[in-house]
Parts: C-alpha cells; structure tokens; sequence
C-alpha cells in the first residue's frame, strides 16, 4: 500500500537517548528503559533515529528541567532540514510492520540525504511521521504570476 509523501522541513531537535541495535532484539527495552527513567511520559515528544551505521537511537525532545546525566542517559541532536514524510496510521504495535515498507516507498520517492538519519516521529499512539532526509532545494510547484507565461 502507497501512502502519501509530502516534503517538509525540520527544525534542529535537541534529545536525550538510548542506543540499541538497528534491526535487533535491543530496540524494544531500549524504549521500555527510556520510558521507565522519565517516569511520566506525558507531553514528551519521542523519535526513533537510524541511519546505516546500524545503530538505532531511541529518543526523547529535551525539555526544560531536563538532566541527562542524571538520568542516566546520552544526550544529542537530531539534525533538522529536508525530509520526505509519510504517516503511518493505526494501533501500535500493529503499526510497526508498516514501517520498513514505508521507509523503502520513502527510499524510492526520492534523493536520501546519507548525512542525516532517518526518523521515527511517534506523534500519538496511532500515528507515526516517517521521514527520510532528502538532498537538495526544497522546490514548491505553483502556478506562475497571473500576466506570466
């Protein structure tokens, strides 16, 4: 099944995080230990970051008050910029088999940007932004100035 891409920008995302293994059996104690450190987990924004070195980031938006080290956790920065995105809908955890399909339509729709990771946005318990960095301009299509050709 095809979702919808659209192309949007970014803003730099400052975090804390746990590294776990692209692909492996970490990934998921990985959230459970992040979630337990946080304890409440309400008004938190949370990333899942890869890209091909094989290491998968688990992530959560810095906040103010926020003490990594205390924590226990590693702290970072997402890069912003371009991204393609396509939004994956539906109950988790059944949600997650969409996400290796979606990440290779995204690979197919456009220019990967190898420099930037791609990201896991988990913006509700059913909805998850995918986006794929993408190269070059940003270019929007509209119709020319009325009188123009």
């Amino acid at each position: 099944m095809e979702l919808p891409v659209r192309r949007v920008e970014r803003a730099e995302t400052p975090v804390m995080f746990v590294a776990a293994r692209d692909g492996s059996d970490e990934i998921g104690p990985a959230w459970d230990h992040l979630e337990t450190v946080l304890g409440s987990l309400r008004g938190r924004t949370f990333l899942g970051v890869f890209d091909d070195s094989g290491s998968y980031r688990c992530c959560v938006q810095v906040r103010a008050g926020d003490d990594p080290d205390r924590l226990g956790l590693r702290s970072g920065t997402v890069p912003g910029g371009r991204y393609l995105r396509a939004i994956v809908r539906g109950p988790q955890p059944a949600a997650y088999a969409l996400l290796t399909p979606t990440f290779a339509q995204l690979r197919r729709s456009g220019d990967r940007d190898d420099t930037r990771p791609s990201i896991e946005y988990y913006r509700r318990h059913d909805r998850i932004d995918l986006l794929m960095p993408v190269r070059g301009e940003l270019r929007i299509d509209a119709p020319p100035p009325t009188g123009q050709p």
